[in-house]
């Protein structure tokens, strides 16, 4: 294929401005069935294995912080070592933060004597301001690109803070309710399925969706962990948190195992799976690749179904015959429009586009070229006002048509007359 791929930059981390260090896959799971079997397990350990360690082990609240808040830190360190996800590593360290994320709460009401109230209201603001630096920072909350250290240090002091404001957001509703285990896991299971439905059907953000959820399973485990394990005069089954936690982390143990052996919910295989069913859209434009009309078609199409898009620049010479300065100019000029045009495209499909500037000048050739040297579903053809398009002049559009892929054509809006 005749064309010279535009660059935004050498990054460690493509896609990721500012980005530096070692390139990493992405470090967190796949937002799958198994993650939210296996979170929902960890937040009923974390409850259960809590009250194991600091009352059938006597180790009391404080004891049981230091020593699973260092096994923690051991366990994050190796995380944050890993260069990729690994379900053994990740789902440990998830155990342990659950546990810690507990006891801090714990901690505070019962040893200090601070209201669930405060702690609620203490909790909320501070994953508040993780989640806000964290955006300052990266210009995003997404889990699918925890591919840098920064963003991977955001994401685990979020998931710290999601269990402590889970565990006092749950007590405080448990003590003002006085729901008993069994419907407060209903409750807080109900709630969860309502933010499903309102990201479903209501187009609730996926980012807000998830955090949301994550908080309220925190609560939905612990409801679960106490009506297996508290005595049945109290409400519960009356398994014990001995048995309880052992359950719930064999079942961890044998999900995690088999998500090792499998990789269902690594990135890579996602992606692998993600490419058979994304179609390659051409996106072709020159002096239109930056206005409003094209990038609501990207946005348009990317809603319809997964696409990933290449923005081709035919160009910008008015003729063949040209010097090598010149030559090198007109590239230049092509550049600067991917430049301009790439990052609101990225904005507009979601995800990150690409780009080239061709070599030949006509665009019905750069056309031809870039669809015989990739695969491509389909083409979106963007031109200037009919008045002055040199495109619609020369009918490239029907052209272009002839060579057996879809055309979606848009056509800048002309100024209005006075």
């Amino acid at each position: 294929m005749a064309t010279a791929t535009a660059r935004r930059g050498t990054l460690a981390n493509p896609g990721i401005p500012g980005a530096r260090g070692r390139r990493m896959l992405n470090k967190v799971p796949e937002i799958t069935l198994y993650f939210w079997i296996i979170k929902v397990l960890c937040t009923t350990v974390g409850e259960t294995a809590s009250d194991y360690l600091a009352t059938n082990l006597n180790l009391g609240l404080t004891n049981t912080t230091f020593g699973t808040g260092s096994l923690l830190l051991i366990v994050l360190f190796f995380q944050f070592r890993s260069w990729k996800y690994v379900p053994g590593i990740y789902w440990l360290g998830v155990v342990l933060i659950s546990v810690v994320g507990t006891q801090i709460t714990d901690n505070l009401t019962d040893n200090f004597g601070v209201s669930l109230v405060t702690t609620t209201i203490v909790f909320s603001v501070a994953l508040a301001a993780v989640f806000g630096a964290w955006y300052w920072s990266e210009r995003t909350l997404s889990i699918h690109t925890i591919y840098t250290t920064r963003r991977e240090a955001f994401y685990w002091l979020a998931v710290l803070f999601t269990f402590a404001l889970g565990t006092a957001a749950g007590d405080l509703a448990a003590d003002r309710l006085s729901l008993g285990y069994s419907v407060s896991a209903l409750l807080f299971a109900g709630t969860i399925a309502a933010v499903a439905v309102a990201h479903s059907r209501f187009r609730l953000n996926a980012v807000a969706a998830f955090w949301i959820a994550y908080v309220l399973t925190r609560p939905l485990g612990a409801s679960l962990g106490d009506y297996l394990s508290q005595a049945r005069v109290d409400g519960g089954l009356g398994l014990g948190t001995t048995v309880t936690s052992a359950i719930f982390l064999t079942a961890i143990l044998g999900t995690v195992v088999y998500l090792s052996i499998t990789r269902k919910d690594a990135t890579e295989a996602a992606a692998a799976r993600a490419a058979e069913l994304t179609a390659q859209v051409l996106v072709v434009a020159h002096r239109t690749a930056a206005t409003p009309a094209l990038l609501q078609a990207v946005r348009e199409r990317a809603e319809r179904g997964p696409a990933r898009f290449h923005l081709l620049v035919p160009n910008p010479a008015d003729h063949a015959e040209l010097t090598e300065a010149e030559r090198h100019k007109k590239h230049t000029e092509g550049e600067h429009v991917l430049a301009l045009a790439l990052p609101l495209m990225d904005r507009a499909a979601e995800g990150e586009a690409d780009g080239s500037v061709s070599i030949r000048h006509d665009p019905m050739d750069a056309i031809e070229d870039t669809l015989h040297g990739g695969n491509f579903d389909e083409v979106i053809l963007s031109t200037l006002p009919r008045s002055v398009s040199r495109w619609l002049h020369i009918d490239l559009p029907r052209r272009v048509g002839h060579l057996g892929v879809p055309v979606t054509i848009v056509v800048a809006e002309e100024r209005a007359a006075a």
